[in-house]
């Protein structure tokens, strides 16, 4: 039986981020550009979104063609939201496998990207470590890889390699949200980023290689191929890392501090080539400017108690202190969970929050 699912994610693989040819990036030393003006918003319930709130840890999200939001759905693995906030599971993920039965085995999908194409959607499971690919045109889900840990975000290139976060050492079962939350609550270095290679390609096996090591919780990665670079948020490191990136053979170099930002979650690539990135202890979210390592705050919801308990969060952090016990509702209300991404729409539509309550924030522009 395992010889048989074997040879199934070998031949998923093999199908899997379809790459295509592109002019090569610059490297990330280019020249510094100006970043495009980015409007700023203030929170108000009425963006809660949809208003009836029956989401289910929508952490991240993709927008599709039509403009509906996919989000990442508990029980169903992907939700999709229409512009009237009605929705329906998206994908076919209990035929692929998907389960989520709490509390003997929880599921936590987490971080959703488009691939290049922008017809297959990737997900990363934060429980069980299972990345999964749904095709966005017929909704079938394929297990893409499973990694012995859980896996937080996942992102291919144009090569047709697979790149994923691993937050830390939690095993699939009972104990692995306990797991994830207990590298939240006291810092430790053991996230990592992985690569994988397509199976058969210059004798790659298909086997996940440790690229970087010794994170404090290794969280968003984005992969800018325009400046030859990918990032990383280092949630108990309060910083993004930027790194050279070689985008035919894969080489990382050069790490760099990029912009100290508090808890960074995910990450993402706007058109314009700058980087936003959610900050779950502030309510926050931030725009970076690559080039320049300029970050400017768009939104937060700001409230005396979230004030309180950022800063005795960063206190204790400086101290080594545990943190988990700061998680309490006074943290991220009148917001519907703690901000952890940012979900864009192309054509500079909306923009969407994602949260780990049980709904979104929509920001119009």
């Amino acid at each position: 039986m395992r010889r048989d699912i074997s040879i199934v994610l070998v031949f998923v693989l093999l199908s899997a981020c379809t790459p295509r040819v592109e002019t090569p990036a610059p490297p990330l030393e280019a020249a510094a550009v100006a970043a495009p003006l980015v409007t700023s918003w203030t929170f108000s319930t009425d963006q809660i979104f949809p208003s009836d709130r029956s989401l289910m840890r929508p952490e991240d999200g993709v927008v599709l063609d039509d403009g509906r939001v996919v989000v990442a759905d508990q029980a169903f693995g992907l939700r999709a939201i229409s512009a009237d906030g009605t929705s329906v599971p998206f994908g076919k993920f209990a035929e692929a496998g998907y389960r989520h039965e709490s509390p003997s085995f929880s599921a936590g999908p987490n971080g959703v990207s488009f691939e290049p194409d922008r017809q297959h959607i990737l997900i990363a499971d934060i429980y069980t470590g299972s990345i999964w690919r749904v095709n966005a045109r017929d909704q079938s889900t394929a297990l893409l890889h499973q990694h012995e840990f859980g896996a937080n975000s996942a992102e291919c290139d144009t090569s047709g390699a697979l790149w994923f976060t691993q937050s830390t050492t939690n095993r699939a079962g009972p104990d692995s949200e306990a797991g994830m939350f207990a590298a939240i609550d006291q810092p430790t270095p053991d996230g990592a980023l992985y690569r994988i290679d397509l199976p058969g390609a210059d004798g790659a096996d298909g086997a996940p290689v440790q690229v970087v090591g010794g994170l404090n919780f290794a969280n968003g990665l984005a992969i800018d191929e325009k400046r030859g670079a990918l990032y990383i948020a280092e949630t108990n490191g309060n910083r993004v890392i930027a790194y050279t990136l070689d985008p035919v053979t894969g080489a990382l170099g050069g790490e760099r501090n990029l912009a100290r930002v508090m808890t960074p979650d995910n990450l993402k690539l706007d058109e314009d080539g700058m980087l936003w990135v959610a900050s779950p202890a502030r309510n926050e979210i931030i725009v970076i400017n690559p080039d320049t390592g300029e970050a400017r705050s768009v939104f937060r919801a700001a409230t005396s108690d979230n004030d309180r308990l950022a800063a005795e969060w960063e206190r204790r952090f400086d101290a080594g202190e545990p943190l988990i016990s700061l998680m309490t509702p006074e943290l991220w209300a009148p917001m519907p969970g703690l901000a952890t991404s940012v979900i864009l729409t192309p054509g500079n539509g909306p923009v969407y929050i994602g949260t780990l309550g049980d709904a979104l924030v929509k920001l119009d522009r």
